[in-house]
């Protein structure tokens, strides 16, 4: 037996990042405008930054809190009491290496080898992916699809629930589709939950990025202290702070020991210094995102009328997060798409053969960038669609 083959079968059955693929063909390609990642362009402001460094040089180095500095998590209480009007003790809290190590946390909490969680899709493929190597299986429940519009039928996730079954991830607003739930959609999603005795991991990282305005609604407008959800978040899209690596969880006190035992024996709790700018982030950091908000929402129409005007392509104005999910009339291979993109337009752009099922025909962009790259790669896209 190789040294390949002797591998554990979950972490060669991993599969390979179809938008890395991408982004690997054409990272170093002169003039590329990308839009394949899920963050902006600008770097993380000095308000933030600065903090971090100060505590750095200050020798804040040394191993702290593993569910997050107190300060920290006070303040993390204080944003969602500003943004939900929901009072939390600092025991819902626990600091995570990334929005991806706590969605990796909160699996592992709930599931055992072999169990199932429903995902709606089409999907961010983390998810599913962390799943698998987890030993979770991952059961789909597709969104559904008219003139451009994304909506979510419960019976379709009722339909897939199983004894297997023992949670549902719910991303809202929705990486890649810009779907946002709504109040009602909530609700028929946390009795189903309830019936049936499931955990909700629930995605809500893009809450502050809902063009209707304010925020989008939240399983935090709608539960009880005792139902079973997880909410898994980030610093990195709000506050341009995608490489820094911090997330955040909020659960039931009761099991927030459980969660930082995961922290324990995976990073034994994220550096300090970095808490520090993320302290920062939470209490100087909303008028940064509002600025970022109305940036998305400019981008947001330029590119998208842009892409509607060719009359080759069918999509809307998304109603959260930061993607233009789309259909090009006639295109059906999207990776290769993706690839003819990059080498003739110079526009790096998702395939969406990397979110699953119901994503196959689309591609994803996104348009959190200045305008003038947003409208030159609009110009380009239009062109390339032009000449098919």
């Amino acid at each position: 037996m190789n040294q390949f083959d002797s591998l554990s079968r979950r972490a060669i059955e991993a599969p390979e990042s179809g938008i890395v693929a991408v982004v690997n063909h054409g990272r170093l390609k002169p003039g590329l405008i990308p839009l394949w990642a899920g963050e902006g362009d600008e770097p993380t402001p000095d308000f933030i930054s600065r903090p971090a460094a100060d505590a750095l040089l200050a020798g804040e180095t040394f191993y702290t809190w593993q569910r997050g500095i107190p300060e920290l998590r006070q303040a993390l209480a204080d944003y969602h009491a500003r943004l939900f009007g929901r009072t939390l003790p600092l025991d819902a809290f626990c600091v995570t290496g990334s929005g991806m190590q706590a969605i990796k946390i909160a699996i592992e909490a709930v599931i055992d080898p072999g169990d199932e969680v429903i995902q709606i899709t089409p999907a961010w493929p983390n998810f599913a992916a962390a799943l698998g190597m987890s030993g979770g299986v991952s059961v789909a429940a597709q969104l559904d699809y008219a003139n451009g519009r994304w909506s979510i039928d419960p019976d379709r996730i009722a339909s897939v629930i199983t004894p297997r079954t023992r949670a549902l991830f719910i991303n809202t607003p929705s990486n890649p589709t810009g779907w946002t739930a709504r109040r009602e959609d909530l609700v028929a999603i946390l009795d189903l939950a309830r019936k049936h005795g499931l955990w909700i991991i629930a995605d809500e990282i893009y809450t502050r990025f809902f063009y209707a305005g304010g925020r989008a609604p939240s399983f935090l407008d709608i539960m009880d202290d005792d139902d079973r959800v997880i909410f898994v978040n980030t610093f990195s899209k709000n506050w341009s702070m995608t490489g820094w690596r911090v997330g955040w969880i909020v659960a039931p006190p009761k099991i927030i020991q459980v969660l930082e035992n995961s922290v324990q024996y995976q990073t034994s709790g994220v550096p300090q210094f970095l808490q520090k700018g993320a302290l920062a982030a939470l209490e100087h950091g909303d008028a940064y995102v509002d600025a970022q908000v109305a940036k998305a929402t400019a981008a947001r129409d330029l590119f998208c009328d842009a892409l509607t005007g060719t009359n080759r392509v069918v999509t809307q104005k998304p109603d959260g997060a930061f993607y233009a999910f789309f259909r090009i009339d006639g295109v059906t291979d999207t990776r290769a798409a993706a690839i003819d993109m990059v080498d003739r337009a110079g526009v790096g752009l998702a395939p969406g053969t990397a979110f699953g099922l119901g994503g196959e025909t689309f591609l994803r962009a996104c348009f959190l960038r200045r305008l003038d790259h947003v409208e030159e790669a609009a110009h380009r896209l239009a062109g390339y669609i032009s000449s098919l």
